[in-house]
């Protein structure tokens, strides 16, 4: 009698076809991925999805058998989906009870909402729940407490970047404006020679050989010019800002009055409007 010789078994695949498997299939990892992060918050990292599905996608070249007739890439492609689903859980921290009590409360809320046609209060809305609203309350801080605000939903940077912005206020605006428009007024105030050195200087940004060819004097004496110049506005500023720093009367001789005369014409230039003229709202110099 003859037997029938059963059918030979699949033959299991190598480790080296194993390895063009994966290799072929790692562009699937980053298509789920992509078609994944379209419904998620942008907190969500795109680095952390991707090193979970290359992880499922070796576990899957792994686990693969041959013999069951399903192609690779739908073995494969249910692996990966698993594996980026279990990482979302992980950064999800409610727990699957709190999640659902959230999606009643949702629910029941919309329903009163179409049938009331307005918001309902939080006590319509524990009644027709038939939980007090104590409980109520108790669900939507469960809930609140279970946010995750991911670090990587910031900008990267040092621990500082991270802090609430650190930008002057309104007052502070105002008041560093008002510097600048001091400054502005100082340097027209100054005598002619000085204000020619500060303009070409420190605006004109040039040499002092040329500023001292100019006025027909040694560039030594530009230099002295200059830090006559800065003394001058230093005080004149201080005068009308912190008059403290001034430490004290400036006496009563021939040097004491021109600093006086110079302190009244930086006063006589005009007031804060033209102060504040200077500068944009935001603090910036306004074209000439």
């Amino acid at each position: 009698m003859t037997t029938t010789a059963e059918a030979p078994a699949a033959t299991a695949l190598s480790p080296a076809e194993l390895d063009a498997h994966v290799r072929a299939h790692l562009p699937l990892v980053g298509h789920l991925v992509r078609e994944m992060l379209g419904r998620l918050p942008a907190h969500v990292s795109r680095e952390d999805l991707i090193s979970a599905g290359m992880a499922a996608l070796a576990g899957a070249g792994r686990s693969f058998d041959p013999s069951r007739g399903i192609p690779f890439g739908s073995f494969a492609t249910s692996r990966i989906r698993g594996a980026l689903l279990d990482e979302l859980r992980g950064l999800d921290w409610a727990s699957r009870s709190v999640r659902a009590r959230a999606r009643k409360v949702e629910t029941m809320q919309q329903e009163l909402t179409g049938r009331l046609g307005r918001t309902p209060t939080q006590a319509e809305l524990a009644e027709a729940m038939g939980v007090g609203v104590d409980q109520l309350k108790t669900i939507d801080e469960d809930v609140q407490r279970a946010v995750v605000l991911s670090l990587q939903g910031f900008t990267a940077g040092s621990a500082e970047e991270l802090v609430p912005e650190r930008a002057a206020g309104p007052e502070d605006l105002i008041l560093h404006r008002e510097r600048i428009g001091y400054l502005h007024q100082a340097i027209n105030a100054l005598p002619e020679r000085l204000r020619t050195v500060v303009t070409a200087y420190f605006f004109d940004e040039r040499p002092m050989t040329d500023i001292a060819a100019e006025l027909g004097v040694t560039e030594s004496r530009i230099s002295q010019l200059r830090a006559e110049a800065l003394v001058l506005l230093r005080d004149g500023l201080n005068n009308h800002l912190d008059p403290e720093m001034l430490g004290g009367p400036g006496g009563t001789g021939c040097v004491a009055r021109r600093r006086e005369a110079y302190y009244a014409n930086i006063a006589a230039q005009g007031d804060l409007n033209a102060r504040l003229a200077v500068t944009t709202p935001l603090g910036m110099p306004r074209a000439a």
